[in-house]
């Protein structure tokens, strides 16, 4: 199998004319922190208050039109990476026994964490993955800016999505230059010369890296990305936050009442 890099595009829906789109980056970046936040802290075994979390996640999805085909198939690579530590839920102790084989028990009390932190995970990626595919890059980065983050990891966060790139650019290149020589027609093959790859490709990206950013200090670069003007907050953000935090207390409200 021929290994393939594309090119890398967050923002594929951006460009779209919609409510959500219409919100300040900045807007829509706190709207997701303060969904993911009431998530996140929300005890395990609260299922009504996530279902009133996945009602409001599913109302953001329609008023984005975010590609569903896209959104789906980044959510299912992000589960392949957290899938061994929600795996790993499934056999705490306590509650009724419903399965064991040898030490390993499944229960009561671990189906119900899987499924609460299954839940987290779910809609958190669906909101972070919904705020990255219907806002560019620069857009983002001003808007963490505009949110006093911190310059320094702004600035790392820049420069890894830009590194990103040439990561991908200088392994596309190498593959062209085997496959012209026919080194990927087997699978042997393929393993030998990908690993390869591998080791002469941290140093290539590495002297490439250092030849970027000194290009970048020569052109007037002091450690920050450049801020463009943000558009002001209107009646619409004002609104959209206060909707979020009225669902957010809505959610904790059932659990705690």
């Amino acid at each position: 199998m021929l290994l393939h890099l594309g090119a890398v595009q967050l923002d594929v829906d951006s460009k779209k004319n919609t409510a959500w789109h219409s919100l300040a980056p900045r807007t829509r970046v706190l709207c997701t922190l303060l969904l993911v936040f009431a998530i996140a802290l929300t005890p395990n075994g609260r299922w009504w208050t996530w279902a009133i979390y996945g009602l409001g996640v599913l109302a953001i999805i329609r008023l984005s039109r975010v590609t569903g085909t896209v959104l789906l198939k980044r959510i299912a690579v992000e589960f392949a990476f957290i899938g061994a530590v929600l795996l790993g839920t499934l056999f705490r102790d306590g509650g009724e026994v419903i399965w064991s084989w040898g030490p390993l028990r499944i229960t009561t009390v671990g189906l119900m964490v899987l499924g609460s932190v299954t839940l987290k995970a779910l809609l958190s990626l669906i909101m972070v993955n919904v705020l990255t595919l219907t806002t560019s890059i620069p857009a983002l980065l001003n808007a963490l800016v505009a949110l006093r983050v911190p310059p320094l990891l702004v600035a790392i966060l820049a420069s890894m999505y830009r590194y990103i790139g040439v990561l991908i650019g200088e392994f596309n290149a190498m593959r062209r230059a085997a496959a012209s020589r026919n080194l990927m027609g087997s699978n042997r093959w393929q393993r030998l010369v990908i690993g390869n790859m591998m080791g002469s490709l941290f140093i290539r990206t590495y002297e490439r890296g250092d030849r970027v950013y000194q290009a970048m200090l020569a052109r007037g670069y002091q450690g920050l990305p450049p801020v463009e003007k943000m558009p002001p907050g209107g009646r619409n953000d004002m609104i959209a936050l206060t909707l979020i935090i009225i669902l957010a207390l809505i959610g904790q409200a059932i659990y705690l009442l």
